[in-house]
């Protein structure tokens, strides 16, 4: 697949050019940042101190409210917190990018072997401008004023950069400006060194990165997700060159995959399955609970009311008289059947219940996913730290569509971002059972659903429904990879909270 990329100048004056991050808070709790161009559109009224701000003009259906740093949904009304938080300013480039693909050697000096192009943070910084000079007077010499005279001062390298505008290796005045073909790796590794000094300086945190030849404070957004997950690792990083994601494994041809002995098939299909009708919900419940003629002296956890009142749920009526109270047969919870009966009208209604104390499952659980198509297969390559054996893939592959009845928002569109999707198993007999319970799930609609997106904040789109997979073939520096000796365990413990274990295996069979 082909597509058009582009690359964006932030004015110095925007949220980027300022360090302005703005974030909303996801339903994990943590926060996520909004996309560029929305940040600088929520900082633009912020600073002009409106009260709110419409983002329907850029095609989304949220206003943020600044008096009480809230996101309000338009459409469903749901309210979410935001917030400001000050970061690095976003890196200042002009120019563009040398064709080149290695380091030249400094002229004079001696011939040393070619070093691939590198495209870190502070390479591109360097690459991307005429000459050493602009970049020192892009970045160096701002930052440089944020901190202070004696922190400056303490450092020689830092202050003659800050000084004559360039960076410390790269010369100082115009008669000593150097082309871009003077720049080699100890060039660019001094000028990261300084410009980590010059951050430190202005205040702005830094991580402890382990570089090849020691250890430096080396700031994140010079080191790098991947380097600063593969320094905690214990592994050595270059500054100058980034550590390489391997998400996916070499090309594998038709002939060298195989099927996995004791599974049928290699690939199946789902489809909308509809809930079987015929039973009433209190019909349905009635199979898993006992009546209870006293009621205990405590609250019915849904409504929140004494189990010995009536129910307190308001919404559309139940045929239940709202003070009969039952007890689950498993676990031995109580609650009022009224509310019972109003949540699994909520709910999926697929003949399945599940405790909302404890998660206890009742019935066997289905879920919402949409169509696609899941394949299966061997293929000839270890994952790391599974060398005695092979690999099992599976590739999921959900196209967008039409919610229907069962999910958030019926009738309307949504999309399926970054499928087809590769996820990664070792060929053990352990990975053999999981791969069989992932089988189970996917004929239950249990492995994906339709929601908001953690990572993107886009709603009405396909996500992982709390089944974790292994994305990231040859490494494990997003933690969505191998090595990780907890994983498979890890995994088989998510599919039982879904009611799916060995026992699963043999309903299938029957």
């Amino acid at each position: 697949t082909i597509r058009p990329v582009r690359r964006s100048y932030y004015d110095p004056s925007s949220a980027p050019g300022k360090g302005v991050v703005w974030e909303w808070e996801n339903d994990s709790g943590t926060w996520t940042p909004y996309d560029m161009d929305v940040g600088i559109t929520i900082q633009r009224a912020y600073e002009k101190q409106h009260p709110w701000v419409d983002l329907s003009a850029i095609g989304f259906c949220y206003v943020i409210d600044f008096a009480t740093m809230g996101q309000i949904n338009r459409q469903t009304q749901r309210k979410r917190r935001v917030r400001r938080r000050l970061d690095m300013v976003y890196p200042l480039v002009s120019g563009t990018l040398p064709k080149s693909q290695s380091w030249p050697a400094s002229p004079g000096a001696a011939a040393a072997p070619p070093v691939p192009a590198c495209t870190c943070p502070q390479c591109l910084l360097v690459m991307s401008a005429p000459d050493g000079v602009a970049v020192a007077r892009s970045t160096l010499k701002p930052l440089a004023a944020q901190g202070s005279r004696r922190q400056a001062a303490s450092t020689p390298a830092l202050s003659s950069a800050s000084a004559s505008g360039s960076p410390p290796g790269l010369g100082s005045g115009k008669g000593a400006r150097p082309g871009l073909g003077t720049l080699n790796r100890s060039h660019l590794q001094r000028l990261a060194i300084a410009q980590s000094r010059v951050l430190i300086a202005s205040g702005v945190p830094t991580v402890p990165v382990k570089n090849l030849t020691g250890s430096s404070p080396v700031n994140p957004a010079l080191a790098g997700i991947t380097g600063i997950l593969m320094s905690a690792a214990g592994l050595p990083v270059c500054l100058t060159r980034p550590p390489k994601l391997v998400l996916h494994p070499p090309p594998v041809s038709k002939s060298e995959i195989q099927s996995i002995p004791g599974i049928s098939h290699s690939c199946r299909k789902t489809t909308k399955k509809q809930a079987k009708k015929g039973k009433t919900p209190e019909e349905v419940l009635k199979k898993y609970l006992q009546k209870v003629r006293h009621p205990p002296d405590e609250d019915c956890t849904i409504c929140m009311e004494r189990l010995s009142a009536p129910s307190g749920y308001k919404g559309p009526q139940p045929a239940v008289k709202p003070d009969l109270v039952g007890k689950l047969v498993k676990c031995s919870h109580v609650f009022h059947l009224h509310c019972l009966v109003a949540m699994y009208n909520n709910g999926n209604k697929d003949g399945s219940l599940q405790c909302p104390t404890c998660k206890t499952i009742y019935g066997v659980k289905t879920g919402t996913q949409p169509p696609g198509k899941m394949e299966y297969h061997i293929i000839p390559h270890a994952l790391p730290g599974h060398a005695d054996c092979k690999t099992i893939r599976i590739i999921y592959n959900i196209p967008p569509g039409v919610q229907g009845p069962e999910h958030p928002n019926p009738g309307k569109s949504f999309t399926a971002r970054g499928f087809p999707r590769h996820c990664y198993l070792p060929d053990s007999e352990k990975g053999r059972k999981v791969l069989k319970l992932l089988l189970v799930a996917w004929d239950r609609r249990l492995i994906f659903a339709i929601g908001t997106s953690s990572t993107t904040g886009e709603s009405d789109t396909v996500i992982w429904n709390e089944i974790h997979h292994k994305t990231e073939f040859g490494s494990n520096l997003t933690g969505h990879g191998y090595p990780d000796i907890n994983y498979l365990d890890n995994v088989l413990a998510e599919l039982a909270a879904q009611g799916i274990t060995e026992e699963s295996l043999a309903q299938e069979k029957d």
